[in-house]
């Protein structure tokens, strides 16, 4: 990992039947409202995952500048998306569920249960923190896990995205894939058994194998501050043959589309991926060249992971600040090692902040 540096989440793909109801639920709920980037174009390069054909899409990355990673909203426009045949439940092969950050999980649950039903109890994780699930508007499942650390104040409960819990059918092959591709170096938990604090999801009765793995190396990058690495939960079901998420589905198709990281040194990391048997599936600049993403640009990737969950590699070349301004970050001429200043992300919070629209 010398040549090439893995930042952070940047964010985790949630497909959905319907992009504004979706993102006005996150904003109402999570506070997922500042707007990075919003586009509504083709997807021409994710071709081995949407049928061979180029699908029109309507996308937005949104976070919350208290900290974590960002949703990035996703609805086809001229397809009719696909929901999944039956909820995802634990151990499912993909992401079966994603981690929000909250500074106070009791206060927190407390709120969000007042004006939502689909809140499970409070319980905690195998190592003792704080943490309950919720549902989203299309059956999407969070956990909502206490970790008090604020990057901007915003004076709300909530963060963004702070990692996933990913079905898998070999632990061994995963934890390697995890730790050596992607850095997941330090093991928080590892057990096995049956778990209360899944009570809200399907097949949580069962028993499972569950393996928390974090990343201790000092974070670098520039959006590292807001962004960090958080932490992946592996979990093996043992009692079944689980269901792979996405099978039948395309990419985009409504659920926990990837998990996508903010990188630096794509050929660097291409290179390594591919020694490591997971090859680039989806190159969006085989030959160097820039893809732009709306009001911003940069060069994205993807591979699977032991059981084809899509990882997307993100290095982020421009993003507006002040659109109406023409003020731009171009990153290709800082040193991508060191994290943006805050007050730059205060900015654009100050000019993207979004509301839950009339709906």
């Amino acid at each position: 990992m010398e040549n090439y540096l893995i930042s952070g989440i940047q964010q985790i793909g949630v497909g959905t039947e319907n992009f504004r109801k979706s993102w006005d639920w996150y904003i109402e709920m999570f506070g997922i409202n500042i707007r990075i980037l919003e586009d509504d174009t083709v997807a021409e390069r994710m071709l081995p995952y949407t049928g061979n054909q180029p699908q029109k899409r309507h996308a937005c990355i949104a976070v919350n500048l208290q900290g974590g990673g960002g949703f990035e909203i996703w609805q086809y426009s001229e397809r009719k998306p696909v929901p999944p045949a039956q909820p995802a439940a634990v151990g499912d092969l993909g992401v079966f569920a994603a981690k929000l950050k909250c500074r106070n999980v009791q206060a927190f649950h407390q709120q969000l249960s007042a004006k939502w039903p689909q809140c499970g109890p409070i319980s905690a994780l195998p190592d003792g923190t704080p943490c309950f699930y919720v549902n989203d508007l299309y059956g999407n499942t969070f956990q909502v896990v206490q970790q008090p650390d604020i990057f901007i104040e915003q004076h709300c409960l909530t963060g963004g995205m702070v990692g996933a819990l990913v079905g898998v059918t070999d632990m061994e092959a995963s934890i390697r894939f995890y730790r050596e591709v992607l850095g997941y170096d330090t093991v928080v938990y590892d057990q096995t058994g049956t778990f209360d604090d899944w009570s809200l999801m399907p097949a949580s009765e069962q028993q499972y194998r569950r393996v928390l793995l974090t990343d201790t190396t000092p974070a670098k990058g520039p959006f590292s501050a807001l962004m960090p690495k958080g932490s992946i939960e592996l979990v093996q079901a043992l009692d079944r043959t689980p269901h792979k998420i996405y099978e039948g589905r395309y990419w985009g198709d409504p659920g926990f589309i990837q998990i996508c990281y903010d990188i630096s040194n794509m050929k660097a990391l291409g290179e390594f991926c591919k020694e490591k048997g997971h090859p680039f599936t989806v190159d969006s600049c085989p030959d160097g060249e820039v893809f732009d993403m709306g009001d911003a640009s940069g060069h994205f990737t993807y591979i699977e992971d032991p059981d084809g969950t899509l990882i997307e590699f993100v290095e982020t070349h421009r993003i507006p600040v002040v659109k109406k301004l023409g003020w731009y970050i171009d990153l290709r001429k800082r040193d991508r090692t060191q994290q943006l200043p805050k007050f730059l992300l205060r900015m654009m919070g100050w000019v993207s902040r979004q509301k839950p629209s009339n709906r």
